[in-house]
């Protein structure tokens, strides 16, 4: 039986694959492992049931969504802290500052409408291990206690949970934006009001599109996903810099003053000259994911900073930020993660940061995103019948070893099994786009001929 839980959390069509029923049961059997040891956590001892954060961005399915995952962990005997509509990484904040012993977030991040999603936070913000996810969904299956009386849990909402985060993001801005004019895209999604607040509260001269969320319009052509309305705004305008959010927030993509669009890698070569400049880059180290262009490698390498590779996903991310108690970490799109403001990524966060560099420094965004020269790439999705037993044929290793040669160092070649699909990832960097396609689509053609 395919697992529940898929790289972020348990996903799927609204009220279909993710039914109330569903989360009512994930609620109580998250309650059975996140919640056993909550007094040890706690200096109120007194207060014997758990507590959680629960938010949710601006879906219409959230509601209902919401109010049955409150329901299994009332049910459950733990108290849920509803923080209402706010970004993913203010639910991770939030349940650590509210003391909570865990917090679940209600997105499907950058998907359409019709879905949603359930993710869990651990006590203090973080995200959970595969094993104790496991936990989870194999507790969903065992009889579990129902309190009654007193012992059953009570919801509370948290009126001055925005305002929390808000004051969380103003600490950790580097720099005032006093005098710059910034387009924020919302998305129609979590950070609509919390965005233009916190950039405005900066001191940045604010025009917000896609902040208007009306539940059914998240994500629909605009955020991070969809980046040509922001970037004829900018124009339009006459701004000096664009900020995109996704439907969560969690992830943050700018376009200069020119209407060209600066990516997940621009952003992370920016932050990480900027933090190794002020000496608060742990080692010298950027993480990133082996998705990220060999041109910010080029480009850390000549800012005598190493990059630490590890594989797609910003799970994996996290945990060589960990692991090495590194300063910076991201992805090629937009999910930034700076461990010492927060536990996972944070799309407005990173907005502050970015366009914190460009008062501090006067500079324009153009000219500090021009010390990464992008390679031409190219990436070719193959269906396959067996993507493990594929990508390690002796043909398409062999077509792989070939692609290298040929590049010479001048450009790289990827090949990776999908994640979540029975697809097989062709990626290719080299000096033109000409040469990057014509690679492949050689390999990816040995590929299917598998």
């Amino acid at each position: 039986m395919a697992r529940l839980f898929g790289t972020d959390g348990v996903r799927g069509r609204a009220n279909d694959q993710l039914s109330p029923e569903l989360a009512l049961r994930l609620a109580s059997a998250a309650v059975s492992v996140l919640g056993a040891d909550a007094n040890s956590r706690r200096d109120d001892v007194a207060r014997v049931r758990p507590r959680v954060v629960v938010g949710r961005d601006p879906r219409a399915s959230g509601e209902l969504l919401e109010a049955a995952l409150c329901a299994g962990l009332a049910a459950a005997g733990a108290d849920a802290i509803r923080v209402g509509v706010v970004p993913t990484p203010a639910v991770a904040y939030l349940t650590a500052d509210y003391s909570a012993d865990f917090g679940v977030m209600i997105s499907a991040s950058h998907n359409p409408m019709p879905d949603n999603g359930i993710k869990f936070f651990a006590a203090g913000g973080h995200k959970l291990a595969d094993d104790v996810e496991d936990a989870i969904e194999a507790a969903m299956d065992a009889p579990a206690p129902r309190p009654t009386g007193a012992g059953v849990g009570r919801l509370h909402d948290a009126p001055d949970a925005e305002e929390r985060y808000l004051r969380h993001l103003a600490a950790s801005a580097t720099a005032r934006l006093d005098g710059l004019t910034i387009v924020v895209d919302g998305a129609n999604g979590a950070a609509s009001t919390v965005g233009p607040h916190a950039y405005e509260a900066a001191g940045a001269n604010v025009i917000a599109i896609h902040s208007a969320p009306d539940g059914l319009n998240i994500n629909d052509g605009c955020g991070s996903t969809h980046l040509d309305v922001l970037q004829a705004a900018v124009l339009e305008h006459g701004a000096d810099l664009g900020l995109a959010h996704d439907g969560d927030a969690d992830r943050c993509l700018a376009v200069d003053s020119t209407g060209a669009v600066v990516d997940g890698d621009m952003i992370m070569a920016i932050l990480a000259i900027d933090m190794h400049e002020r000496g608060v880059l742990t080692d010298d180290v950027l993480v990133a994911t082996v998705m990220s262009n060999l041109g910010l490698h080029i480009a850390m390498r000549e800012a005598g900073i190493d990059v630490k590779v590890t594989g797609v996903g910003d799970r994996y991310v996290l945990e060589e930020l960990r692991n090495g108690g590194y300063a910076l970490g991201g992805e090629q799109s937009g999910h930034i993660v700076i461990p010492a403001s927060g536990t996972t990524g944070d799309g407005v966060l990173t907005g502050l940061l970015l366009a914190g560099r460009v008062a501090a420094t006067g500079t324009r965004l153009a000219d500090l995103a021009a010390v990464v020269t992008v390679l031409p790439q190219e990436l070719i999705n193959v269906p396959v019948s067996d993507k493990h037993a594929v990508a390690v044929a002796d043909s398409v290793l062999s077509a792989v070893a070939d692609a290298e040669r040929e590049l010479d160092g001048s450009g790289r070649i990827l090949l990776r099994p999908s994640g979540t699909e029975q697809l097989v990832r062709v990626m290719v960097e080299a000096g033109t786009a000409d040469d990057a396609r014509g690679i492949a689509e050689r390999v990816a053609a040995v590929v299917a001929a598998v």
